[in-house]
């Protein structure tokens, strides 16, 4: 991407697709990738620098749009601070029912929690559907349940108890995140603090 600046000031934007006339001059589109950024900045072109120090996971918070500005020789694009999803369920308000939009303490929106753990529960089961042909067999047949098996199915529902307990213990959107950060150890082992629903 590229900005037009006039007299100090961003005036367009332009995608560099197509040519342009400036001061009764047409400049064909090769400008933008022929010229050099020199040559470009001589008539007012600039390409745009992004600044994304300020972006964050959009998985848990709410980016600004980028705003544009024109300093020190350069155009840059930048993000205003990012404002982190809500982690808990919001409810309805009196003055929410008031104006007709919902119940009292009912929620309004679920939060960030309650899509996790949903999602915790859906890999769990998934995991279990593997293994649950052992459990049909057993009541139709008889036929004995592996012990590794049994195993790994205990350990399956253990494992997701925790990481909802995990979940839930989370005190703000934040520590949501660092629960999903993955790290790797001095080892070369990739893993992070929620820990993973276990696989056969």
């Amino acid at each position: 991407m590229f900005a037009l600046v006039e007299s100090g000031s961003i005036t367009k934007m332009l995608n560099g697709n197509k040519g342009i006339t400036l001061n009764d001059l047409q400049y064909p589109r090769a400008i933008y990738t022929l010229w050099t950024e020199a040559e470009r900045n001589a008539i007012g072109i600039y390409s745009i620098v992004y600044d994304d120090t300020n972006k964050k996971d959009e998985r848990w918070y709410i980016n600004t749009n980028q705003s544009y500005a024109f300093a020190n020789n350069k155009v840059t694009a930048t993000y205003d601070t990012a404002t982190a999803r809500a982690h808990a369920d919001t409810t309805w308000t009196e003055e929410d029912e008031d104006n007709d939009l919902g119940t009292e303490g009912e929620v309004a929106t679920r939060g960030l929690k309650y899509n996790l753990i949903r999602d915790v529960k859906s890999q769990a089961a998934n995991e279990l559907a593997k293994t649950d042909w052992y459990i049909t067999r057993k009541t139709e047949k008889n036929t004995a349940i592996p012990s590794a098996i049994t195993t790994h199915r205990n350990l399956v529902r253990s494992r997701q108890a925790a990481m909802e307990t995990s979940i839930t213990n989370a005190s703000d959107t934040p520590a949501l995140e660092t629960l999903y950060t993955y790290t790797t150890d001095s080892d070369g082992v990739h893993s992070r603090p929620l820990a993973e629903i276990p696989n056969l």
